[in-house]
Parts: C-alpha cells; sequence; structure tokens
C-alpha cells in the first residue's frame, strides 16, 4: 500500500508542476477523469489532456494531499486541501477540502472521481 501512496504522491507532485506528460504517464490510456469544471467525466489521455489544457489557460490550480485512506473495496480517498488562482496571482478559492477518489487497475489510475467533504 506504501508503493501505491508514494505513486499517488508523484501524481500530485507532476500535476502541481503541470507536467502532462509526467502525470498521463501514470493513467490508464481509457481512464475516467472527473471534470470539475463542468462534471461528468473526460475519458482516455486525449480527453484528460484537452481538459487540463483548456483549465491551465483560466485558472492556476494547486491540490495539496492531507491525508490517504482505503476503502473496504480497494479505492483509494485523498483529503485534499485545493487553492485556485486567477492567472494573475488573485485567490479564487482559498484551502477548500475535498476527497479525491482513485480506482488502480495494474498500477495505473483508471477511474477519478471528487466528492465534497463536510
Amino acid at each position: 500500500m506504501l508503493d501505491k501512496l508514494a505513486f499517488l504522491r508523484r501524481v500530485y507532485e507532476r500535476f502541481n508542476a503541470r507536467d502532462i506528460d509526467g502525470v498521463l504517464a501514470c493513467v490508464h490510456a481509457d481512464v475516467q477523469w472527473a471534470n470539475g469544471q463542468d462534471g461528468g467525466h473526460v475519458q482516455g489521455h486525449d480527453g484528460l489532456q484537452r481538459y487540463w489544457t483548456r483549465q491551465w489557460r483560466t485558472i492556476d490550480p494547486h491540490v495539496e494531499p492531507m491525508d490517504f485512506s482505503v476503502a473496504y473495496d480497494g479505492e483509494i480517498v485523498v483529503a485534499i486541501r485545493q487553492t485556485v488562482r486567477d492567472l494573475s496571482g488573485k485567490i479564487l478559492v482559498d484551502n477548500k477540502k475535498v476527497a479525491h477518489v482513485f480506482r488502480l487497475e495494474g498500477g495505473l489510475i483508471k477511474r477519478f472521481d471528487i466528492r465534497t467533504t463536510p
């Protein structure tokens, strides 16, 4: 399990560094990834790359993992703190807490969902 947590920490580091290729190397080719801006999911590497490219043209999100847990069904839940700035640096969302939910398959992220936390 420690390997999976280290893996996900690297994914967050690559995301915050805006290293799309680094994150895509950790994601299944047929991934289902939650679209936090518009709802629903984007699918596959191409969909995810388009989603992030479009997102990063308008906002500058930073996500910091705070806690990891594993559910009985194997999904990994990461409590994160999210800060979102506009491109000039103005804070739009400060320290919002949400849960990121990952399903891994074959050592890669197969599905990603977002849950709100109370």
